[in-house]
């Protein structure tokens, strides 16, 4: 019996329902404009954290002072405003924040490293000319996602794609961030603990206290929690608590070392080839180009919890390809303006749909506004993007759990009596979590990546895929689910129930939430 003609009521392993119930907005429904410009102002605070932490990691390794680091994070929320943007009307659609990936920080370190940049003496001169290898390799390794997206040959690799096939590399795009959860809040318990306590009470235990008939606690529970956090550690720093603490301690606890408010300008609109004309090498455009390919893997996990979070059925293999493509364009921005690191779909803001019960699109473009508005306004902007990073990472364990829970939920759609669903499924979590924690372990205590050939492209491409929890689980359950007992693959992987979704037309609510606006589909036909 072919796929597509079975019903629901032969298959013995029937889900309850395609959409995410008990969302309050879902992709295409929109809160007042007022309850949409608070949210909105949420998720950009919510994506300070990646945005201000890769630079902080990076930036000094290149050279760079904290004036350029604080020019480097008002590029980085300009353009992660403007990708967003781009993605929301005319990529996939979804509500989905496209920001900086720490997938890019191995190829990044392998650019800075070269030996040609580390015997330059200036360190603002070292600085530049390492950005502008990294623009450089960006805008090469960009076309990989700009040729699979809109050539729709990503399209053709999704329909490969089975419920079962995508629970460990959903699952592994949330669970496997878990080193930039509890690890980085036991740097600073003292904040980090009050934060997730106070969150998960806010966002789950008091949800439904109300005021004026609003359940202000579940849908602001992000920015309650960080100001009264924020002012607790503000408190802290004052009073000198850590006065006589380690640097360390220093670094993570206090609300006075980011040195970006001190340091940034007043008003300064990034734009194009700011640090100078790229340079253009072949062997780092080649290392870029495996964390391009993890972050295309990871974008498309993402994609699918995004809109299951947002109430929309599966997105079909043609508008993950458009989605790809998009964000192709969005990396090719990167390197034009100079963000140091690539881009991907921000995990946590997906999270944060969950939690607040809103998937609304509308209210991911107002954060986009706001990404672009405090990045040219440097100052205001840098006074939020001083929030301490373990603020962020106390989020993140709820967060980055409730992605992972998402991909988990698939296994509704699938058989989970059948061995061989069990076999997959297993192998492919296990691995996508084992072999990147491998890789880290070895990074940190032998200060240097497990594979170190005297050809550093290489080096970059197998350290950078590997260290991927979703890119390895991605690998492992693509082969398992397509070879392994393939004469039993359509009945129990889930496919019939996923069969509707892989044509634009094939179900009418998929043109309600893909569609593009001002009539553009007539320049990128539907499959």
């Amino acid at each position: 019996m072919e796929m597509a003609n079975m019903k629901p009521e032969e298959i013995t392993h029937p889900p309850i329902m395609d959409q995410l119930a008990g969302m309050e907005y879902c992709v295409d429904s929109n809160p007042s404009w007022g309850g949409c410009i608070m949210l909105g102002f949420q998720h950009f605070i919510l994506c300070l954290g990646t945005a201000v932490m890769i630079p902080t990691l990076l930036v000094p390794l290149m050279g760079g002072n904290a004036h350029d680091k604080a020019i480097v994070v008002q590029t980085v929320l300009f353009v992660t405003g403007i990708n967003t943007l781009l993605q929301t009307l005319f990529g996939t659609r979804l509500p989905t924040v496209i920001g900086g990936s720490y997938a890019f920080v191995i190829p990044v370190i392998s650019i800075i490293s070269d030996p040609s940049q580390m015997q330059i003496a200036d360190d603002h001169t070292r600085f530049k000319v390492a950005m502008r290898a990294i623009q450089g390799a960006h805008i090469i390794s960009s076309c990989i996602q700009i040729v699979l997206g809109y050539s729709q040959l990503w399209g053709l690799c999704c329909r490969f794609f089975s419920p079962l096939g995508m629970v460990p590399v959903v699952a592994l795009v949330g669970i496997g961030l878990f080193e930039r959860g509890f690890p980085e809040i036991a740097t600073c318990a003292e904040i980090g603990l009050p934060m997730l306590v106070l969150f998960v009470a806010l966002s789950q235990y008091l949800k439904h206290v109300q005021m004026c008939h609003f359940p202000i606690f579940e849908r602001f529970s992000v920015l309650i929690s960080i100001a009264l956090v924020w002012l607790y550690a503000q408190i802290l720093t004052v009073s000198g608590a850590y006065k006589h603490s380690p640097v360390l301690t220093q670094l993570n606890c206090r609300t006075d070392r980011a040195n970006l408010i001190t340091t940034a300008p007043w008003i300064r609109l990034p734009y194009p080839l700011q640090w100078g004309p790229p340079t253009f090498s072949a062997d780092h455009s080649f290392g870029m180009m495996a964390a391009v390919v993890v972050s295309l893997i990871e974008s498309t996990a993402a994609f699918q919890a995004a809109a299951c979070l947002a109430s929309a059925t599966p997105p079909p293999p043609f508008v993950l390809s458009r989605g790809i493509g998009c964000q192709g364009i969005g990396l090719l921005f990167d390197g034009l303006f100079g963000t140091v690191s690539g881009s991907t779909v921000s995990v946590e803001n997906v999270g944060l749909l969950g939690s607040t019960r809103i998937g609304s699109r509308r209210v991911i473009q107002i954060s986009a506004i706001f990404m672009i508005f405090f990045s040219i306004l440097g100052r205001f902007g840098a006074l939020f993007a001083s929030i301490p990073f373990i603020l962020f990472a106390a989020m993140y364990c709820v967060l980055f759990g409730y992605v992972g829970a998402v991909g988990l939920s698939f296994m509704q759609f699938t058989n989970m009596n059948s061995t061989r669903n069990l076999f997959a499924l297993g192998i492919s979590l296990y691995l996508g979590i084992s072999i990147p924690n491998y890789f880290h372990q070895f990074t940190t205590s032998y200060r240097r990546e497990p594979v170190h050939t005297r050809a550093g492209w290489f080096n970059d491409l197998i350290n950078t895929v590997f260290s991927s929890p979703a890119t390895v689980g991605f690998i492992v359950s693509m082969v398992l689910d397509n070879t392994l007992q393939a004469r039993n693959r359509d009945r129990d992987c889930g496919m019939p129930w996923w069969a509707r979704f892989r044509t634009f037309r094939g179900d009418s609510r998929t043109v309600e939430f893909y569609n593009l606006p001002f009539s553009l589909n007539r320049f990128f036909p539907a499959s």
